[in-house]
């Protein structure tokens, strides 16, 4: 009786060491997927890009003074700055020096920067007009706050599931020009009229409040 009670609780001891080994494995195979060891948040910045069209009358030859004041109070309306990329979509029609210097001279009013290629908008141009595309992007990060864990569950030596967040979402709230995030900057030979542009744009929204 004494050897087969022995046996019987050795039996339930290899049972229980076998459960315990299986729950283990089966915890780790459902958390190791999704832990981050490394030092690297999994809150990234989401840039995305929203395009504004207005078209300008140039039937009469380039960009009457009406048209500049509308275009103006289009900008103005927008609250067009630094960040913003201006393009000129001539649609079916040869690309015209003089319309785009007239352009560029009140986008340069705004502080918005001037491109060569405009975006693929919805409606085609009409012939007699031109396309002024005013493409704005912004930077966030949608997956953040994240605290679908708690802090004192972590066993697994990994990152908290807010990670990352507020020092990716405040780069993403401060950052000039959030394309910055995408490609970074060419070296424009050392120029420091760029480097303090956008610190002048703060300065005069700053002033502007």
């Amino acid at each position: 009786m004494i050897r087969d009670r022995q046996k019987g609780v050795f039996n339930m001891h290899i049972s229980a060491k076998f459960l315990i080994a299986a729950m283990g494995l089966s915890l780790a195979g459902c958390t190791g997927s999704h832990v981050n060891r490394t030092m690297y948040s999994v809150h990234q910045p989401v840039v995305t890009r929203t395009n504004y069209a207005i078209d300008l009358d140039t039937s009469g030859g380039g960009v009457p003074a009406t048209e500049r004041q509308r275009l103006s109070e289009w900008m103005a309306a927008l609250d067009a700055g630094y960040g913003d990329r201006v393009s000129i979509d001539f649609g079916p029609g040869y690309a015209d020096a003089s319309t785009r210097a007239s352009v560029s001279s009140v986008v340069q009013n705004y502080d918005a920067q001037v491109v060569d290629t405009a975006p693929v908008t919805a409606n085609p141009v009409i012939p007699g007009t031109v396309r002024v595309v005013l493409s704005r992007s912004s930077a966030s990060v949608p997956s953040c706050p994240d605290w679908s864990k708690k802090s004192e569950a972590n066993y697994t030596g990994g990152n908290h599931t807010n990670y990352g967040c507020a020092t990716n979402s405040n780069l993403a709230a401060m950052i000039a020009d959030p394309e910055d995030l995408v490609r970074g900057q060419d070296d424009h030979g050392g120029d420091s009229r760029r480097a303090v542009r956008p610190v002048e744009a703060w300065r005069n929204g700053g002033d502007n409040q």
